[in-house]
């Protein structure tokens, strides 16, 4: 398994911020607990995140 980047992502958040009926921002497609849990993340979790995000957004058709 290779190595996390050692940086930190920068934030998914593009200031669209609400929640949709699913529970997910409409702008970056995070979660709530996961958008309060951001800064308390790894870099390893948040880069984790990110590509979870790129998922739901290929599933969103976006």
């Amino acid at each position: 398994m290779p190595a996390a980047p050692p940086e930190r992502p920068p934030s998914p958040c593009i200031n669209v911020c609400s929640l949709d009926a699913q529970g997910y921002c409409s702008g970056c497609l995070r979660t709530g607990a996961e958008i309060g849990r951001w800064l308390a993340m790894s870099a390893a979790e948040q880069w984790r995140l990110i590509a979870e995000l790129g998922e739901r957004r290929k599933q969103r058709g976006g």
